[in-house]
Order: structure tokens, then sequence, then C-alpha cells
């Protein structure tokens, strides 16, 4: 369907209208998708952008502007949200690192910060390590604090259309869905100020989004540079994301009536296949250990992102070209995307697998020959 809907568009429009979306750019088809996220993230707006990568590099220099400004940015988030902090540095913006999902450490940092704005900005959903941020004490955190204490930006880049009920992102997952305690039943997820995206994930297809409210979007469309002098997103994408949308998403979505239902069976049909071979992946490399020199990041894996450790980059290496013999594709990642030591092999799994997939991913992973230097 969603191939289907990428070739109709292209037949019949080609690329679409080739200009900033400012200009002549900016269709019907891009105001029908930007109304779906916004109704997927249960927020007032959306606005598109040309790529993930430049929805950060766009929005952070945006909203942290001046010299009485202050970014406090988790250790490990993307590359993306790293060069957006820079670029918000060279308008005087302070930048600050706090330690990955230690919220402890953000609160006393906030605290004696002088910067009169503030903003918190992390990934929901890690890239590279595939660890969940604690979105739900860091939004009990602003709660305590004051709605006003600071600035929310998640970056749901992995997590939209994987995670929560009607695949609206960790945000709907662990803010919404997931409550710490029984008497905890309160919905913080308004909490959040910007959900950054990417269409180029879950949505198979290209762009990027920011879902927030109208004013911030008016703020948005004057300001940031990288959606202001991009050309718009290309016919096809548009078509394809919006399908994916529809396949994935619920209610509300371009397209999805109520009385659609089997749109919506179809969406939670596929996150919870994708969930299972999360289960089935975990429970196997429970069942048989790694001999081969490797250990799974973070003890568990949690998420469809899922990283076995070698150190070495040669080890890594050899062990991706392991798998790939066995006509399993999981490639080494080493630095200086990650820190020196640090090397592993990344699994992404997907709906698209089967159950026979995943465990032919367990059985080689347990049987990998110990790789020599």
């Amino acid at each position: 369907r969603v191939r289907a809907a990428a070739a109709r568009a292209a037949a019949a429009h080609g690329s679409g209208p080739r200009s900033s979306p400012l200009v002549c750019g900016y269709t019907v088809a891009h105001r029908e998708l930007e109304k779906g996220l916004a109704l997927l993230k249960n927020t007032e707006e959306c606005l598109l952008f040309p790529a993930g990568f430049a929805v950060n590099l766009g929005v952070l220099p945006s909203l942290a502007d001046s010299k009485d400004c202050e970014i406090f940015s988790d250790r490990l988030n993307h590359a993306s949200i790293v060069d957006g902090c820079r670029l918000a540095s060279l308008k005087g913006t302070k930048v600050t690192v706090y330690e990955h999902n230690d919220v402890r450490h953000l609160e006393a940092l906030l605290t004696k910060s002088t910067r009169k704005r503030k903003l918190v900005v992390t990934d929901a959903l890690f890239s590279v390590d595939g660890d969940f941020a604690p979105l739900r004490a860091l939004a009990s955190l602003k709660r305590r604090l004051g709605r006003d204490s600071f600035f929310f930006v998640i970056d749901e880049a992995h997590a939209t259309l994987v995670c929560g009920k009607t695949g609206g992102g960790a945000a709907e997952m662990l803010l919404k869905d997931t409550k710490t305690t029984p008497n905890d039943s309160e919905d913080l997820s308004y909490l959040v100020d910007v959900h950054v995206g990417t269409l180029s994930k879950a949505f198979g297809s290209h762009g990027g989004f920011a879902c927030c409210s109208r004013s911030l979007k008016s703020l948005l469309l004057s300001s940031s540079r990288t959606q202001i002098f991009s050309t718009a997103l290309p016919a096809p994408c548009v078509a394809a994301a919006t399908e994916a949308l529809r396949v994935a998403g619920g209610y509300g979505t371009p397209g999805v009536t109520e009385n659609e239902s089997e749109n919506i069976d179809e969406g939670v049909s596929l996150r919870a296949r994708l969930w299972r071979h999360v289960e089935r992946l975990r429970d196997g490399l429970q069942l048989k250990p790694l001999l081969h020199g490797g250990r799974v990041l973070n003890e568990s894996i949690t998420s469809p992102i899922a990283c076995v450790a070698y150190g070495s980059e040669t080890h890594a290496l050899k062990a991706s070209a392991s798998l790939l013999k066995r006509g399993l594709h999981a490639p080494a990642i080493r630095p200086p995307t990650v820190p020196l030591g640090t090397s592993r092999v990344r699994l992404a799994l997907s709906a698209a697998h089967s159950d026979t997939d995943i465990d032919a991913l367990v059985e080689a992973l347990t049987t990998i020959a110990e790789p020599r230097l």
C-alpha cells in the first residue's frame, strides 16, 4: 500500500512543486500529512521538514536563540541534536550535557543554571544503545519544578508508529499507557512541548516533522532556516508517509474514519508482531548465552533496537561479516559513532521479519566463531 501510494503520486505529479514550502512547494497533500501527524502526537499542529536531521538543526537554534538560553542535552543524544545545539551556541546559548538518562544530574544542573530560558532535549529511544529515555521521570521533574521551568523537546525518530497503543511513540507508551505505580494514573504527555521525528524509519518514506503548538509552529515557520530555505518534500514521499500513517496510525489520520477498523487493527497487529519479535530475541539470547565474546548491551533487550557489544572494532567487524555470510545484515557500529572500545553489532527488528528470521539470528549470534585479531 505504501509503495503503491508513492507510485501513484509519482505518476501523477512527478516530484511535485520543486520549491520551498513558503514559495510554492506546499500542497494540500503536505497539509493533510501534517494534520495526521498532529493527531497522532496529540498536538495542535505539525511542521514538515526535508529530513529528520534537518528538524533538530532547525528547531533547536530557533527555540534557544540568545545568551539568556541554556540547552540541557543527554550525553548519548543523536548527532542531529548535537549539531543543533552547536548551531544554537553560535547565538550565545549555553549548551550543557547531562549524564545519560540521569534525571538527578539533570535536576542539579537545572537548579544551578542562572539562564532565564532553559530547554531539555533527549532522544526518546536511543538509536545506538536501544534504550529508552526516562520520559516519565523527566515529565515529572518538569511538573515538580513548574510548567515553565524548562522547554521539553523529545526526538521520537525510532519510536513513532512503533511504540504506544496507536503508534504515537514513546511519549504515548511511557507517559500515557504505562503507569509507574497503581496510583499513578495521570497522563503526563501534555508536558512535552515538541515531538521531533522522521519519516524515514517506520514510515518507510523520507522527511522529518515537528509536532507542537500552533503558536510554536508560527515561530518555526519564520525562524527555522532548514525549513524555510529547503525544497519541500517530494510528492511521492508525502504520499508514502500519509499511507503509512493510514496503515499504522489510528482514528483521525488522513482518510481513516472510526468505521474503518481494519486500518487500526492492522497497525495494532503490526506493532504487536514487532514487540513479540523483541521478546523472542531477548528470550532466545538469554536462554543461549553468547559464548563468542559478545554481550547484550544494557544487559537486556527492551526495544526493537538491540546491540551486541564486542569492544574492539576488529571483533565487531568480524562478527558482522559472519552474520552477513548467513544472510543476516547487522552492521558494525564503531568510532566515531561510538566511543573507542565500545564497538558493537546493531540489530534492528521489523514487523516484516518472521519468527524464523529471529530464530536464525539467535542461532547465528550464539554460534559465531571467536573473532581473532
